[in-house]
């Protein structure tokens, strides 16, 4: 098995091992200037495969100890021959045992004190493999989450519990529209006082419904951390709204919830962890989901196999979801999947047609249409998506050729992603940025690249 290295996960090695850059570089036989470039681009860099022998062989010389604290700051194979499920990564202590509003409190207070400094430990924590899906599988099966019973907290009644439904809301259409950074921050604070109003006695309806405010604060959160970089932040939220979801007794978000964990896995080039969570999601919730919440699954689903190269099935899931989703009749639909709409489905099948056309350009016509589709039909206000739209139609016309259209196209979506503070924007941006290198002699390509820079110095 070909085993795929990036910048971060060179830079984690040379962490565990407690060098610096200059001894590093003196130790492999790697320039120092590659050393500092793997630093600063992180996951938007691929080593060569000459390279990738060289970083090998300083891991096959590290002592037991090192190769424990590589493996518990990365998600990738580690060693030729190895297996992805040998990361070493698991659950904290109680995640799926202790009470939600323990596991809550605990998660909200790491969160909370947490130094952005320390952006380069992101990753340390992720589970994959079975060490993912055996506790998650067996908890979900046990059966009904049980409800306490007990008597209202004085002052909580269903018109404060409404009030907190619509905050939910509220901060969910955050995510799309911001991205990350400060209000991540009042999304987690009000999660930590829902927490506290979760753990006193209420009687049955109140109970279910702060719970499913839980599960969608949860989940924004969840979605707020991976856009700001903090990976394994943002699948401990992913679990405990799983877990509030399924105490408000609402399989079909506990499903979305899983789709947004294996939409994390696909972006850390994970497809077969994906696909066993989204089958877990179909399974668990299968007779509970509306039209458009089922062909979401069926996109992370054909998602997976693009990352996987299987086209076939990768058609035939893009079919699947076309037939549910056209047509349908929208208004039982629950207001967290109102995104998904055919401008969301046109660009995430767009997203793996581009993805499919780095290794083969004659695919890069048919990605530029169903990603001129989702463009056309954006809603407004979708930052983020329109960030990522526009900038993934840059770099289908840079695969097609046509120059001149990517860098009007470029110019568009760089007014949109200085809108954003969203770490997956600023990735494709530098992706896009070094795409553009190859055609540095064009001088619509060089005022492009010119424009750019500032934003890439800056994530970078």
């Amino acid at each position: 098995m070909q085993v795929t290295w990036t910048g971060a996960q060179a830079t984690a090695l040379r962490m565990a091992l407690g060098l610096t850059q200059r001894r590093f570089a003196e130790k492999s036989g790697i320039g120092l200037s590659t050393v500092k470039k793997w630093a600063a681009l992180g996951d938007a860099i691929t080593l060569s495969e000459r390279t990738v022998g060289d970083v090998v062989g300083m891991l096959e010389r590290a002592t037991p100890e090192q190769r424990t604290r590589f493996a518990a700051a990365t998600v990738l194979p580690l060693l030729p021959g190895g297996t992805a499920d040998t990361v070493g990564c698991e659950w904290s202590p109680g995640m799926w045992t202790a009470a939600a509003t323990s596991v809550a409190d605990d998660l909200t207070r790491e969160d909370l004190m947490f130094d952005r400094r320390q952006l380069n430990r992101a990753l340390l924590g992720v589970v994959v493999g079975g060490q993912l899906f055996e506790p998650l599988e067996r908890w979900l099966s046990d059966g009904a989450a049980p409800v306490v019973p007990g008597r209202a907290r004085a002052g909580v009644g269903l018109q404060e519990v409404e009030e907190l439904e619509n905050a939910a809301r509220v901060f969910r259409t955050w995510d799309d529209r911001h991205g990350g950074g400060l209000r991540r921050k009042a999304v987690v604070g009000q999660l930590s006082e829902v927490n506290e109003l979760v753990a006193e006695a209420h009687p049955p309806e109140i109970r279910v419904r702060l719970a499913g405010v839980m599960a969608q604060l949860a989940e924004t959160a969840a979605m707020m951390s991976w856009d700001s970089g903090e990976q394994h932040l943002a699948q401990h939220y992913y679990a405990l709204a799983v877990r509030a979801a399924r105490e408000a007794d609402d399989p079909a978000f506990a499903a979305v919830v899983l789709a947004g964990m294996a939409r994390q896995l696909l972006s850390l080039d994970r497809p077969g962890d994906a696909l066993e969570l989204i089958r877990l999601a179909q399974d668990h919730a299968a007779g509970r989901l509306t039209p458009a919440t089922e062909a979401m699954l069926y996109t992370r689903e054909a998602w997976a196999y693009a990352k996987s190269e299987r086209p076939t099935a990768f058609r035939r899931a893009c079919d699947k979801a076309h037939a549910v989703l056209d047509g349908a009749d929208r208004t039982g639909d629950p207001h967290w999947i109102h995104y998904f709409d055919a401008a969301e489905l046109a660009g995430t099948i767009g997203g793996r047609l581009l993805e499919t056309a780095r290794r083969e350009p004659r695919f890069a016509d048919e990605a530029a249409a169903q990603i001129g589709r989702a463009i056309e039909l954006r809603q407004p206000g979708r930052r983020r998506s329109a960030a990522l739209d526009q900038l993934n139609m840059v770099e289908a016309r840079l695969i097609g050729g046509e120059l001149e259209e990517a860098c009007r196209v470029g110019h568009s979506a760089l007014v949109v992603a200085e809108q954003t503070a969203s770490d997956r924007v600023a990735k494709k941006l530098i992706r896009v940025y070094n795409r553009t290198g190859d055609f540095v002699r064009v001088r619509a390509v060089a005022e492009l690249r010119e424009r750019m820079r500032p934003l890439v110095a800056v994530t970078a």
